[in-house]
């Protein structure tokens, strides 16, 4: 029942997304190599992160960049790189749990 009311969604709801995710995807890949090579760490670390900040969801990512001040960007990046850096350490120890 619940896939026949998707089915009858207007065309362009499918464009609406959490702004955070692209920017955890791009912190990630920038501070790990193993998440730049393995997609199931990737995908871990990035579900861990999004948990810990605060949902934000917009229709076009450019909507954030034009109702932010520059104060309120850089705000929210620094929640972004402490949001990767703890789940980066939680996964890896989660998932190497001899700690080598």
């Amino acid at each position: 029942m619940q896939d026949a009311r998707r089915t009858e969604l207007p065309a362009g709801v499918d464009s609406v997304h959490n702004y955070y995710e692209l920017q955890v995807f791009d912190e990630i890949a920038r501070r790990d190599e193993r998440a730049r090579e393995d997609a199931d760490f990737l995908a871990d670390v990035a579900c861990v992160a999004l948990n810990h900040l605060p949902p934000r969801y917009i229709r076009h990512d450019v909507d954030m960049s034009f109702f932010l001040s520059p104060q309120e960007q850089e705000e929210m990046q620094k929640k972004v790189r402490k949001a990767v850096k703890d789940a980066l350490r939680y996964v890896a120890e989660r998932s190497n749990p001899d700690g080598a």
